[in-house]
């Protein structure tokens, strides 16, 4: 199969700081996309922007925070959005220039394995007619304060979904820094990452940006995803001509993040990164070492307590005494009966209830969350 290329492009890289679409911006990465198009790759861009560029044309002196505010400034600003990108392509390519489809999702669609069934066939279709997918989140629809939280995430699920061979996620700066660089001169970029520690995820900060939504903690956390799905990700600038090749060809201007300890069946990451936790269970630490480190299955034994309505067959996340995700996975349990049984052992679990196996999730029914 031809080598695919998801790359994300944020709200800042696309507008200006008081907000609106910055034509020049939009067409230069046109021009690096299409150089990797007509090289052969198969290129899906994610892109952001549609809030920001629709809110000043709405009427919004400054990007709105209210949900029906911001859904009506999408709705505004994504018609924009592609207008421009339709007009950068066409002037890219031979004849008449570079194809491009919008497709726009929610969470719901990729918790829907038909929906998101559905949209891969139209996204593989697309690809075959060597047209490049221009991907969004849905912002009209979506509620939840909107979502993802951000198009980092969305990145990260499609490209598990198409297998792409490469995450290119870009920002306004070169990859990740053990500090600030705008405050530390003295900082250091970190070239690559095999595994992300809690040292990783502490050398990273919040958005720099006011039109855009992710910092470089969710760009971490989108590498993370992909990693986990056997994709690399790059994190990183990509300001002048040929950088967004460099990237692909692995001298580009940022932070690599490598999959070798990675790479989870499709099954585990529908659980993991798709599907809509019904509830939680806290457990204890030696449940936690137990589910993070010897592979083992949850027992009640190691369970303290439970939040939220769930049934048998339910996805739930589970947290640690700290409230700290640890996981998520299939109960085979119905909440009030995790809830009779916490900290019991396995025979005076079998006198209190009847259920179909004594584990409250199945290590095979289970995905960690945590490195």
């Amino acid at each position: 199969m031809t080598e695919r290329i998801v790359v994300k492009i944020g709200s800042s890289s696309l507008t200006s700081d008081e907000g609106g679409l910055n034509r020049e911006r939009i067409v230069f990465f046109s021009r690096e996309l299409a150089a990797l198009h007509e090289a052969g790759y198969q290129v899906l861009l994610v892109t952001s922007g549609a809030v920001a560029a629709g809110f000043r044309q709405i009427g919004y002196e400054s990007r709105p925070k209210l949900i029906h505010e911001k859904q009506a400034a999408a709705a505004v600003g994504q018609a924009l959005l592609m207008q421009a990108y339709q007009e950068a392509f066409a002037s890219n390519g031979p004849h008449r220039g570079i194809g491009v489809a919008q497709i726009l999702l929610t969470r719901a669609d990729f918790s829907n394995r038909k929906r998101i069934s559905n949209a891969l066939m139209t996204v593989e279709e697309l690809l075959r007619q060597r047209i490049i997918p221009i991907i969004n989140e849905n912002d009209t629809v979506a509620t939840d304060e909107l979502k993802f939280s951000d198009n980092d995430t969305l990145s990260a699920l499609v490209a598990n979904l198409v297998k792409a061979k490469h995450l290119l996620i870009l920002t306004d700066t070169d990859g990740l820094y053990t500090e600030d660089p705008r405050f530390n001169p003295h900082a250091k970029r970190i070239e690559r990452v095999e595994q992300i520690s809690d040292d990783i995820m502490s050398f990273a900060g919040d958005s720099g940006s006011s039109v855009g939504t992710g910092g470089m903690r969710s760009k971490i956390e989108a590498a993370r995803v992909a990693m986990r799905g056997g994709v690399p990700a790059f994190v990183g600038r990509v300001k002048e001509s040929g950088d967004l090749s460099l990237a692909v060809h692995g001298t580009g201007k940022g932070t690599y993040f490598d999959t070798s300890l990675h790479n989870l069946p499709m099954k585990k990451q529908w659980l993991g990164f798709h599907s809509q936790p019904q509830g939680k269970i806290i457990v204890d630490d030696g449940a936690e070492a137990a589910l993070l480190k010897r592979g083992k299955s949850l027992l009640p034994a190691g369970v303290r307590t439970i939040e939220g309505d769930f049934h048998p067959g339910d996805v739930v996340e589970v947290v640690n005494l700290q409230h700290q995700t640890l996981g998520r996975g299939v109960v085979n349990y119905s909440a009030w009966e995790v809830q009779a049984v916490a900290g019991l052992s396995t025979t005076e679990v079998r006198r209190r209830v009847e259920v179909a196996r004594i584990e409250v999730i199945h290590r095979d029914e289970w995905v960690s969350l945590r490195d």
